[in-house]
């Protein structure tokens, strides 16, 4: 058989025993056999193979036996595994699906307990919630009503918001609240929702922010706060009207947490300072800037900001500074009104915080309150710490509340967090809420006991306004918050104790109205004293409600408009004026019917116009029981003005007191005892007041160093180093004549600041005098917080000449007694003494005494006596007095004192009154032991005595001299007392500000009025083409020329009526702008002047406005009746708007006329009797009528000029023949050149004519007396009178 097929698995046995020893045989090898034979090879190979498969055979055989045995063991086990294998899978698959059911339960178990627990914690946190918050359900549901409603009318609560921001800061509360009652109905009427009772604080005012504001010293008044809240809301940076440093306090206070930065304009530092600020975020406050800003800070006030490197930049001068966002800028000014450009109103947000009655009340109440009961007040404090503390945490509370409220997702009672902050916010709330009703009720407590105050701090506040009003009338009256409330507090120190709070209230009150007026006074000249009682007076009656302010405003303006029958005078002794003055005060509800009365029977009050003491007479009855003393004045107004000073005088003497009219004497020493090293010493000077003697004096008492120095150009740096040393050496330094300075006046603000702020303090004996006339331009801050003084010259005759003898130089017994010829010496002392309080004396005349008043002082005085003495030394012992006194004369009346003086007419009073043979004191009569200075012989210069004779001869005097020792008519002292009554009643309207009438019409109603009645009687201008046509330029005629160019300056004046009457009117209605000069028209109307839009354009008058009206439509009828028929034939010299046009025209139809020069022609006066014919005009020349005269009247009978009548003040000049001639073709015959002004006011100044504008010419006027009696009478032609 093949090799193939083989039977391997069945082998012999001995046949392998018989192959393994070839197999093991080295020459087995199959690669040796392969060497001999392939065939051999194979089978050798299939040998070896078959061997060891032999072998290996015999080991596997019993294996695969087993194996065989196993596999058919296994498949019989497995067989039955398999059976088991399905049971089990049976019972896991049962398993498995208990298993499922059992974790299902198990989840529902988990599942109900979960809600169980959740159940029961949502029960627990709605019981929280429902304590927590339950209480605010209804306060929650009117808080949505309530937003509901602002959120309607948010479009125009918003609207409004902006533009009180935007426009009213600069306005007071009324104006701002009339403004916003417009723009409400504004809203209305354009169906834009708003709140209609609108308030800036209810829409952004933040409460905890506002009481915060008041801790720091914002005043609590609404309109304080609504200024905060501008000024936290405005984009632009602050500029704060602050004259009494409320706004500049409040803003020290809130931001001296952030380091505020304090600068001025005259700090060197200040831009350095406000760099660093504006990079360092800290705030800045600019204070006392004038009524310009520095350009330099123009980039910070328009915050142009940019971006540079990443960084927010600003550019400031020349250097680009990084801007800190946190930055804040606030501008403070002192200025009471200030006008700024519109270039400045545009960059800052201007802001009104002069101090409120209602913010003033209650920081004087708490003043009062702390030094009364401090217990009280220091509670009271506290309760507003710890309240402003508790409103915060409840503010916070809330809004973490309403957080929470607001971010919780789903269910609230799912966030225990929240249920808890909840609870714990709502805990502190009921805690801070306990505390705030005990507070509350603490607080009430004080509250009413404070109340018990209240009279006080109202009538103390009442009283500050008052004063504040006073720089209306003079500059210098100037007084500090700070100063009344320290006068205030030394009140509160000083006044009675009671343990009755009523008794004590009027120790108070009465103890510091005086301490005010007696403060108050020493700063106030002479003319001012009464006006202060008086308005003092009139304050607190005011405000108590006895005192009708209608009534009031009627005493100081005598009403407005024209009155029905006002031309048809009752009685011949009632002027015009005062019967219109009359008729208007039937509109007052008190006085109706009183015209009526009166003219039903003048003659019940003819002893009243009588009297000589009118304020002291019974009125007839029901007059004299029902009406009161105030109401008295006002009939005195209309029957007898020139009194009304004196019964002033006894109203405030009835109403107040006498110490109210008494002013305290000057004291020095308890002026100085009031002062520190910190308060400079203010002299207010006036005219011949020289306060360096007493100072001297006083310092040399004191014995204390004193430095003076009088300012002008180029002594500030003296005076700085003056200051420097004596601050450090407790000198004294008296800087001279301040108002001559003005430009170094910002430097003395600074170095009276800086005794305040540098360190170390000046030493306290330090003092600094300051003396000047009433200055614009002196700081206000160094009046406000100084110590003023008025020490004016004597008053009266006695007083002057007396004053004249114990000043140096003749008080010095080696200048009395040292002059070579003493007789005649010591003789003109006393004329010369004389002479001087004459001619200062004669000032309180007005017009009649001075045409202008001159400021003559001692200083004229003492260079005049030395001149005396000197010249009377030098003249030889035989030479007649006549010699020196032509000398002195030249050098008194034309150097000395006529130095002063610019009026032609006044030196020819001057030298008149000097030289008068009849009473001059520099007249060669004077020797005579029997000459008399004046007609009454009370005047003389006794004989030759000692020092004290004279003195005692000055006490024998009258204290007032009557108005015949200065060579007046006795109604001069009508014309005084007149004068003196307009000057009180002109100062107290500057001090009434812009007030409402405060009954009846409302002031806006009166205006319209006032500028419809006048609208309506004003005619139209003139048409100068029909006049021009008429009356062309003719060579012989140069009235045409006249009448054209009157024309035009008339139209001029009626175009700016016309205009500015209508636009006012619009204005008034609202349609325009009211501009600063329709506001001063309205004013003027308001008050019954001329407005200086119209005076601008208008011929002079001192009329009031009703009879300025009248007067003026009596010259324009003139015109229009020239005009249409032709030059009349008596001019009515007063209708023209320039008479010495109309003059120069008939001096030039006559030199025409007759050919000759122009220069050559002069007029010559012809007084005509009243018979004569006047239907014709004169060959040459003009017949005149309508001038008046003042200090004397026309004798038709004697036709001269004589004495007035009693009581008349003005009577009418005969018609005059204006009679053109050359000069050696004049009349002579004894007459007075009477000068002719336009107005009774005589001053003017200096025009073309190379006289004053206001003087017209001098005309001769037919005279039996000398002239140097006409011209010590101070008589002189009016063309108009001031009623």
């Amino acid at each position: 058989p093949s090799l193939h097929s083989y039977d391997k698995d069945n082998m012999d046995p001995a046949i392998v025993e018989k192959i393994k020893p070839y197999v093991a045989m080295p020459e087995f090898e199959p690669d040796v056999i392969k060497k001999a034979s392939k065939a051999a090879y194979g089978l050798c190979c299939w040998v070896r193979a078959m061997e060891a498969y032999d072998r290996v055979a015999k080991v596997v055989a019993p294996k695969k036996a087993k194996l065989a045995e196993a596999e058919a063991e296994y498949t019989e086990l497995m067989v039955g595994l398999n059976e088991k294998r399905a049971k089990l899978k049976e019972v896991e698959d049962k398993l498995a699906a208990l298993n499922a059911k059992l974790e299902e339960m198990m989840t529902k178990k988990a599942k109900l307990e979960f809600d169980v627990d959740m159940c029961e914690k949502k029960l627990v946190r709605a019981e929280k919630l429902i304590g927590g918050l339950g209480g605010e359900k209804e306060r929650w549901k009117q808080v949505a009503a309530d937003l509901a409603t602002d959120y309607t009318n948010l479009t125009g609560d918003v609207l409004l918001c902006s533009g009180y921001i935007a426009y009213l800061g600069a306005f007071t509360l009324p104006y701002r609240e009339e403004v916003l009652k417009e723009w409400v109905a504004l809203c209305e009427e354009k169906k834009i929702p708003c709140t209609n009772a609108f308030k800036l604080s209810a829409v952004l005012g933040e409460p905890v922010k506002i009481r915060d504001w008041t801790i720091d010293g914002l005043p609590n008044d609404s309109f304080s706060i609504d200024n905060a809240i501008v000024m936290s809301k405005s984009r632009r940076w602050p500029l704060i009207i602050d004259p009494q440093g409320q706004g500049n306090k409040w803003i020290r206070n809130m931001e001296k947490k952030n380091s505020l930065c304090v600068v001025k304009l005259t700090d060197g530092d200040f831009i350095r300072k406000l760099e660093n600020c504006i990079q360092f975020g800290t705030p800045v406050l600019l204070e006392n800037v004038g009524e310009e800003l520095d350009p330099t800070i123009e980039p910070l006030l328009l915050k142009s900001i940019f971006k540079q490197g990443g960084a927010m930049c600003l550019r400031l001068g020349d250097s680009t500074i990084e801007y800190h966002d946190k930055f804040r800028f606030y501008i403070t000014t002192k200025l009471r009104n200030p006008h700024y450009l519109p270039e400045t109103s545009v960059k800052v947000t201007l802001l009104n915080m002069m101090i409120t009655i209602d913010g003033l009340t209650d920081q004087l109440l708490g003043i009062a309150v702390a030094k009364e009961r401090p217990d009280l007040e220091e509670e009271k404090v506290k309760l507003v710490l710890q309240g402003a503390e508790n409103a915060r945490q409840l503010k916070e509370v809330e809004d973490k509340i309403i957080e929470v409220l607001g971010s919780s997702e789903g269910s609230i009672l799912e966030s225990e967090t929240a249920i808890n902050v909840i609870s714990s916010a709502k805990e502190l709330s009921n805690e801070i809420n306990r505390k705030q009703a005990i507070a509350e009720k603490t607080e009430a407590k004080i509250d009413a006991t404070r109340l018990g105050y209240r009279p006080v701090a109202v009538h103390v506040a009442h009283l500050f306004f008052n004063v504040g009003e006073l720089c209306n009338i003079e500059p210098m009256y100037q007084y500090s918050l700070a100063w009344y409330v320290n006068l205030f507090t030394h009140a509160i120190e000083s006044a009675e104790k009671s343990e009755l709070i009523d008794a004590r209230l009027v120790f108070l009150i009465d103890f510091f109205t005086y301490s005010l007026y007696k403060n108050i006074c020493r700063s106030l000249f002479e003319k001012d004293k009464l006006l202060f009682s008086f308005t003092l007076a009139a304050t607190i009656f005011g405000y108590k409600g006895i005192l009708d302010p209608t009534e009031y405003r009627f005493l100081l303006t005598g009403g407005l408009g024209q009155k029905a029958g006002s031309e048809i005078l009752p009685c011949k002794w009632l002027s015009e004026k005062l019967w219109l003055e009359m008729l208007r005060i039937d509109d007052l509800p008190v006085f109706k019917g009183f015209p009526h009365d009166f003219k039903k029977d003048p003659a019940r009050w003819q002893h009243v116009y009588d009297s000589a003491t009118p304020e002291e007479e019974a009125f007839p009855e029901p007059y004299q029981s029902t009406l009161s003393l105030f109401q008295r004045l006002l009939v005195l107004r209309i029957i007898r003005p020139d009194k009304l000073t004196r019964a002033v005088q006894i109203y405030v003497e009835k109403a107040m007191g006498a110490k109210f009219i008494e002013p305290p004497p000057f004291d020095l020493a308890e002026c100085y005892g009031d002062s520190t090293c910190f308060t400079p010493l203010v002299f207010v000077l006036s005219p011949g007041s020289d306060p360096m003697s007493g100072l001297l004096k006083y310092s040399e008492s004191k014995g204390v160093a004193l430095e003076s120095l009088s300012l002008g150009q180029g002594q500030g740096v003296k005076a700085e180093k003056l200051i420097a040393s004596a601050t450090v050496e407790g000198s004294w330094v008296v800087l001279q004549n301040c108002h001559l300075a003005v430009s170094w006046m910002t430097t003395l603000d600074r170095l009276c600041e800086e005794f305040v702020t540098s360190e170390p303090s000046p030493n306290p004996a330090f003092r600094l005098w300051l003396t000047s006339y009433p200055s614009p331009h002196f700081p206000v801050a160094v009046l406000q917080n100084g110590i003023k003084m008025t020490n004016e010259p004597p008053k009266g005759m006695r007083a002057n000449m007396m004053q004249s003898f114990l000043n140096d130089p003749v008080s010095d017994p080696e200048f009395f007694e040292g002059c070579s010829r003493p007789a005649e010496f010591k003789k003109l002392l006393v004329g010369l003494a004389f002479f001087h309080a004459f001619i200062q004396e004669r000032i309180k005349f007005g017009p009649l005494g001075w045409n202008i008043p001159y400021g003559f002082n001692d200083p004229d005085l003492k260079i005049s006596l030395r001149q005396l003495r000197m010249f009377l030394n030098e003249a030889a012992p035989e030479q007649s007095l006549a010699v020196p006194l032509k000398a002195l004369v030249y050098l008194v009346g034309e150097c000395n004192y006529g130095g002063r003086v610019t009026d032609g007419h006044d030196r020819r009073t001057l030298m008149t009154i000097l030289t008068d043979p009849d009473g001059g004191p520099f007249c060669d009569g004077i020797m005579d032991d029997n000459y008399r200075f004046s007609s009454g012989g009370k005047f003389f210069a006794p004989p030759e005595g000692d020092y004290n004779s004279y003195l005692e001869y000055f006490k024998g005097l009258p204290i007032a001299a009557d108005p015949e020792v200065f060579g007046l008519h006795a109604n001069a002292d009508i014309t005084k007392d007149q004068k003196e009554t307009d000057l009180l009643l002109e100062s107290i309207m500057l001090t009434q500000g812009s007030g409402s009438t405060g009954g009846g019409k409302s002031k806006d109603d009166i205006l319209a009025e006032v500028a419809s009645q006048i609208k309506e009687s004003i005619p139209p201008i003139f048409d100068l083409e029909v006049a021009n046509f008429k009356y062309p330029v003719a060579y012989y005629e140069s009235m045409n020329s006249v009448l054209c160019q009157e024309l035009v300056r008339f139209n001029g004046l009626l175009a700016v009526i016309h205009s500015s009457i209508g636009d006012f009117s619009l204005a008034l209605k609202g349609q325009i702008v009211m501009t600063g000069d329709l506001d001063a028209l309205g004013a003027a109307m308001y008050d019954g002047k001329i407005p200086l839009m119209w005076a601008a354009k208008s011929y002079p008058s001192m009329k009031p406005l009703a009879a300025y009206v009248t007067e003026l439509l009596k010259r324009i009828h003139m015109l229009q009746h020239w005009i249409d028929h032709g030059a009349p034939p008596t001019f009515w010299i007063t209708g023209f708007f320039f008479t010495h046009a109309f003059l120069t025209g008939i001096l030039q139809n006559y030199a025409r006329k007759y050919k000759l020069p122009i220069d050559t022609v002069v007029f010559d006066f012809q007084a005509m009797r009243a018979a004569d014919d006047f239907s014709t005009k004169p060959e040459d020349g003009a017949y005149c009528n309508g001038m008046f005269l003042e200090g004397c009247t026309w004798s038709d009978e004697e036709m001269t000029l004589v004495e007035s009548e009693p009581k008349v003040l003005y009577t009418d000049m005969p018609v005059f023949w204006f009679k053109p001639t050359t000069d050696d073709k004049r009349d002579s015959f004894p007459h007075y050149l009477c000068p002719i002004y336009r107005t009774a006011e005589r001053r003017g100044v200096l025009a073309t004519t190379g006289h004053s504008s206001n003087f017209v010419i001098n005309l001769t006027v037919p005279s039996n007396k000398p002239e140097n009696h006409w011209i010590k009478r101070g008589v002189a032609g009016l063309l108009s009178l001031s009623y």
